[in-house]
């Protein structure tokens, strides 16, 4: 990403917040055929101290694309983000931007065993079950599950560098930034109410 020191994050328990809170991720390889890039929900591994870790799993062929575990990826969590216009600034100042809450992950992957992968593709489930009335679970047909587990690849990716970014008007003066809010939460062209609440949240630190 861009150089822009004032936005960066250097804090793992902010990146490990972002990817908690975003979870569909990008993957991008380098591999002898050229860039190659899929899409897949991860969890990111709790108790690892100021390591980040997050697991997932691959729909096969994708594995294979990717050359998965013969080098590094790039992993990219993307959180909220939206336009900024410049009307809602003081008169004079016409440049627009975009706000957003980004982090670039890199790291080797790990392959998982068949058991480890479905363990991993259950707490996929479970987590994203949670916030349902009645929460399906990979138990409710064990045997139809392990079939489909059959069809991904899982994998455990231990960052070892990351470059992060909370872009959020921080640059800007605080009427400023509490107008950008007010149109965010409540305008009616470009209403953005989870870029707002990010704001906030760094506001109110």
């Amino acid at each position: 990403m861009r150089h822009t020191p004032r936005f960066v994050v250097e804090d793992t328990d902010e990146v490990k917040r972002l990817i908690r809170e975003n979870p569909w991720a990008t993957f991008v390889s380098h591999t002898a055929a050229g860039l190659v890039a899929s899409h897949y929900p991860v969890i990111l591994e709790e108790d690892t101290g100021d390591e980040i870790s997050i697991v997932s799993h691959f729909g096969r062929p994708d594995e294979q694309a990717h050359e998965l575990g013969q080098h590094e990826v790039l992993v990219i969590i993307q959180g909220p983000h939206g336009y900024i216009s410049p009307s809602w600034y003081p008169a004079g100042q016409l440049v627009p931007t975009w706000n957003h809450v980004t982090a670039d992950l890199w790291g080797t992957p790990e392959i998982l065993s068949a058991s480890e992968n479905f363990r991993v593709l259950g707490e996929l489930v479970d987590t994203f079950e949670a916030r349902m009335p009645v929460p399906v679970s990979l138990q409710t047909d064990e045997a139809a599950a392990r079939g489909a587990a059959r069809g991904t690849v899982g994998l455990r990716l231990r960052v070892t560098r990351f470059d992060a970014r909370l872009k959020l008007s921080q640059n800007k003066p605080r009427e400023v930034v509490d107008r950008i809010v007010d149109e965010l939460e409540n305008g009616e062209h470009y209403a953005n109410p989870s870029l707002a609440r990010e704001m906030q949240r760094i506001r109110g630190q």
